[in-house]
């Protein structure tokens, strides 16, 4: 562990609850490795107290923090600075506290999205074909802020609540628009479980994955099992998969980059460590 000082840098994450989160382990084992004076902590406000939680760090007393749920739409109005990604996802992953006193609200998650299907799915081009965002909550919105930003000729929002889904296709525009199951996977390049569905185990997403394209990748946003019953199902039908995990280390990375100035030594194999801690092994 890197010695601290009195001029530490100090980064953290919040969320309620917080306790499962990996990031203080990815982030600290980076800290660690390439000798920094800093720390990255775990932070869990009130349900209903995350506005005056941010406000009183406003003026740089810590670097920034990483936000979870429930607090990513709140983290966004408080800012006083936002990032075209966070505005398009209506949410916040990630707050920078400013010495001048103003706070600026970014959203990392659709970079760890696209980062682990650059890691994963070797060759994939968001630009090739229809994506599908399985899902209409914070994480849908990211998905699909992000496929839009980076070109997707269309993004299918495809969720149990049309209304919901729709409601986020208003929001964000472009080509992003709301669809019904029947025929929701045909032509698709991408399909993204944005949902909770299969955290812990479960069959995940109730969606026909024979309807896909064979050149199809599929993603999934949980990483507890690592290996999902949908990921499972995708492979099974000769699809490409991405995981969650490698999705929540690659949103990491511009994040360390913001609080500390520095790119994660490569060195590190956080995922390995992380692997450990979830009980998947290597």
């Amino acid at each position: 562990m890197s010695r601290l000082t009195g001029a530490a840098m100090v980064a953290g994450v919040a969320g309620r609850p917080v306790t499962h989160s990996l990031s203080p382990l990815l982030h600290n084992a980076w800290i660690a490795a390439a000798g920094l004076d800093a720390v990255y902590v775990p932070l869990s406000p009130p349900e209903d107290g995350f506005r005056a939680f941010a406000d009183g760090l406003r003026g740089g007393v810590i670097q920034g923090v990483n936000v979870t749920i429930p607090f990513k739409e709140d983290a966004l109005a408080v800012a006083d600075e936002r990032s075209q990604r966070a505005l398009l996802a209506g949410a916040a992953n990630l707050l920078l506290f400013r010495e001048n006193g103003t706070i600026y609200a970014d959203n990392t998650d659709g970079l760890g999205m696209l980062g682990a299907l650059a890691a994963q799915a070797s060759g994939f081009d968001p630009k090739a074909g229809p994506a599908v965002v399985l899902g209409a909550g914070g994480a849908a919105r990211g998905a699909a802020a992000a496929l839009s930003l980076a070109g997707a000729p269309e993004v299918r929002i495809l969720n149990r609540s049309a209304d919901r889904a729709e409601a986020l296709a208003r929001d964000i525009g472009g080509t992003v628009k709301a669809v019904p199951r029947d025929g929701a996977l045909a032509e698709a390049n991408l399909i993204v479980n944005a949902t909770s569905l299969g955290l812990g185990g479960g069959g995940g997403p109730d969606v026909d994955l024979g309807e896909a394209p064979g050149s199809a990748v599929v993603l999934d946003m949980v990483y507890k099992p690592l290996r999902t019953e949908f990921l499972q199902r995708a492979a099974a039908r000769g699809l490409r998969t991405a995981d969650g995990l490698e999705m929540l280390i690659r949103q990491a990375v511009p994040s360390f980059e913001a609080f500390f100035g520095v790119a994660p030594p490569e060195s590190v194999d956080v995922r390995g460590l992380a692997l450990n801690i979830l009980g998947e092994g290597q």
